[in-house]
């Protein structure tokens, strides 16, 4: 069974999304065009994910927060390949935030609010505070948090925080599968 209204979903020039197992797409939500949503990821209210100039990947157990922004940066003049957007698995993207032709690793905390923009570049087991603005092209290095406006490397992450991408990412997973099982029995 789908756990997204296919009315979410937009093809764009011949580019239809391609949904992974045990997904969930809020109503309110908007994904179009070349976009690879992999298992276990959930697209939560007011998200939109928008691949109608390139391609965007959400990788497996990945939770995209309220009201975020997906989007990429078109091959053209100014940038002859453009920027794909490229998320790994386990990563939390808080409320608001804003990620646009950039590529972003696995076990990630992506802070509310926060902007990652193009050709930057976010390594494994990574914090981006929220509110901050990641420049373009900036390369955030593995096993930091990075604060501010532009962002900058602030201090190594502890063990306790680097055990917490994974917690938060199953947790998520475990809240979808509840939002599954409620429009499954809710279902005639």
């Amino acid at each position: 069974m789908q756990h997204y209204n296919p009315m979410n979903l937009r093809s764009f020039q011949g580019h239809a999304p391609r949904i992974g197992q045990r997904v969930l797409i809020d109503p309110s939500a908007v994904v179009l065009g070349q976009v690879i949503l992999e298992d276990d990821v959930s697209i939560w209210p007011q998200v939109a994910i928008r691949g109608d100039m390139h391609r965007i990947r959400v990788g497996a157990r990945t939770s995209v927060q309220d009201g975020c922004v997906l989007h990429i940066t078109h091959a053209g003049p100014f940038n002859p390949d453009g920027w794909p957007l490229d998320i790994g698995c386990d990563v939390t993207i808080g409320h608001g935030a804003i990620l646009h032709g950039c590529s972003v690793g696995n076990r990630v905390l992506v802070g509310m609010s926060s902007t990652v923009m193009d050709g930057a570049v976010v390594g494994d087991d990574v914090v981006i505070a929220a509110g901050a603005l990641v420049t373009p092209g900036k390369i955030l290095r593995s096993g930091f948090l990075y604060a501010g406006s532009p962002a900058r490397e602030v201090r190594p992450l502890s063990d306790m925080e680097l055990s917490y991408f994974v917690y938060s990412a199953n947790n998520y997973v475990k809240l979808k599968d509840q939002h599954i099982a409620e429009l499954e029995s809710a279902t005639p």
